[in-house]
């Protein structure tokens, strides 16, 4: 040190600034790989702006685990619901953006860009992390609906207008936005009864209070195996491999339908990308797992996992969609 010391005072006052230049950027590297090892440096807190025991509850519990076990963090589920999904999504946004406030939620952020006069703005408050599944939807109707195929269930609507209602999770939710597609599309009519939640919707659904639920297809696929409600069609653009005599809206005379829900985790916006990345490759991971895969297939979604990038791409694309249909729909500030 003494030597170096005494080097560097005899160094010319040029060569000193450049000396103290290259110490200072060396340091700085080093520093930067070091900033994202300490991530998370507390407690980690993933909000769920839904009811506890939901898919995205599920899926939450999922991920807090690996990061605890990954990372010996702890990380706390914590449900916020209300407001369309829109409380807890509030709470994340406003949160500092240093990855310890982490958003698990649906397809509704996207949708409610458009349907609800939010306090935040999801397109430039939060920032997507990873797409986590992909969920398809069902057209199901109660038995005592007389429609075994699609066809008859458009007939049946359009000779009754206004007289068959549906049921959904909430407004602005998939099984909503879903449905008004449909019924842009094939011209008819139908009476909306939000109820508060998917739990809630099927119980009305499998009695009978409401005849129709375009329905994900998690919350409905073991009650269509026992035949406690009967399947119309599926929402994909392709036929599921699981349910592969239900056919699709798309190749029964309605091409340009296609809906698929969808999880994703988002953080605040501001986030640096070293920790997105770190908190997008662990969540990565988890879903690739065998065990983990085949749980949430089971479930009838699919795992998906994908980069900030991607889900970005992604997330900026499901916008402009509902966008449009809210306002073709006549949705647009509707709740």
């Amino acid at each position: 040190m003494r030597m170096f010391k005494r080097t560097f005072e005899r160094t010319a006052p040029h060569d000193r600034s450049i000396a103290v230049s290259l110490i200072f950027a060396s340091t700085l590297v080093a520093a930067a790989p070091a900033h994202a090892q300490v991530y998370p440096t507390r407690p980690i807190e993933i909000i769920v702006p839904f009811v506890a025991g939901g898919t995205s509850d599920i899926i939450a519990r999922m991920i807090a685990q690996r990061f605890t076990d990954s990372w010996s963090a702890t990380v706390v589920v914590n449900n916020r619901p209300g407001g369309g999904s829109m409380i807890g999504s509030a709470a994340v946004a406003k949160s500092p953006p240093d990855g310890h406030t982490l958003l698990v939620t649906t397809i509704a952020i996207a949708i409610n860009a458009s349907l609800q006069k939010l306090t935040f703005d999801p397109a430039n408050d939060l920032v997507p992390v990873s797409e986590l599944t992909s969920i398809p939807l069902m057209l199901v109707v109660h038995p005592s609906v007389p429609a075994t195929n699609l066809k008859e269930f458009v007939a049946l609507i359009k000779a009754n207008p206004g007289k068959w209602d549906y049921a959904t999770s909430g407004a602005g939710t998939s099984p909503h936005l879903a449905t008004e597609m449909f019924k842009s599309l094939a011209g008819i009519d139908m009476v909306h009864v939000p109820f508060k939640g998917n739990a809630e919707a099927m119980n009305a659904f499998l009695g009978g209070h409401v005849k129709v639920y375009f329905a994900q297809v998690p919350a409905v696929l073991q009650h269509v195996k026992t035949g406690a409600v009967r399947a119309i069609a599926v929402t994909t653009d392709k036929r599921l491999p699981y349910m592969p005599d239900v056919p699709t809206i798309a190749e029964l005379g309605y091409p340009n339908y296609e809906i698929t829900s969808w999880q994703g985790m988002f953080a605040p916006a501001g986030t640096p990308k070293e920790v997105l990345n770190k908190i997008a490759g662990e969540t990565i991971r988890l879903l690739k797992t065998p065990e983990i895969a085949e749980r949430i297939a089971r479930e009838g979604s699919d795992p998906v996992g994908t980069t900030p990038e991607e889900f970005a791409t992604r997330f900026k694309s499901e916008i402009s969609k509902w966008a449009k249909v809210a306002k073709e729909a006549g949705l647009q500030g509707s709740n």
